[in-house]
């Protein structure tokens, strides 16, 4: 499967997102990576240096999106509605097109700050990961398409 960028967000226009900058994470360890799920969408062939900069240190994949996004939406928020949220500490990575044709989405979670951060840091632990990964082997138990993980690294914070 080729690597088909189809970096198609910023069309909607500046009111659907902001861009964002990484954390800086000086010390990565890369904990998991899901070279199955990378096969799908022409991404096999990263060394293990390509996904440290890739998915580490959020370095833009090639004729993708320029920088990370915060994506912007609307709803209700502790009992109220709130046109102004957004994600607090996920990424919009690179959107691209597997070998079935469908457009993905790569996302990160606890890659720093955004507009929407609510004063935390931005950052997400490795338990929280891992919390976040076993309901997706459970969707497909269930028979339903899910998120997938590609990778997990720690990112050493000094």
């Amino acid at each position: 499967m080729p690597y088909q960028p189809a970096p198609s967000y910023p069309s909607l226009g500046p009111d659907f997102y902001d861009p964002v900058a990484a954390a800086t994470f000086p010390r990565h360890t890369l904990r998991y990576r899901n070279d199955r799920a990378a096969e799908t969408v022409g991404l096999d062939g990263l060394s293990d240096e390509d996904w440290r900069r890739h998915f580490g240190d959020l370095e833009p994949l090639p004729r993708n999106l320029p920088q990370p996004l915060a994506l912007r939406y609307h709803g209700h928020q502790f009992g109220q509605y709130n046109p102004n949220l957004g994600d607090g500490r996920g990424f919009l990575l690179a959107q691209l097109i597997d070998g079935q044709g469908r457009m993905l989405d790569l996302g990160t979670k606890g890659s720093g700050t955004t507009p929407y951060s609510r004063g935390g840091d931005g950052r997400l632990t490795l338990k929280g990961a891992c919390a976040r990964s076993s309901p997706l082997r459970c969707w497909r138990r269930w028979g339903s398409t899910p998120p997938r993980r590609c990778p997990c690294s720690r990112p050493g914070r000094s």
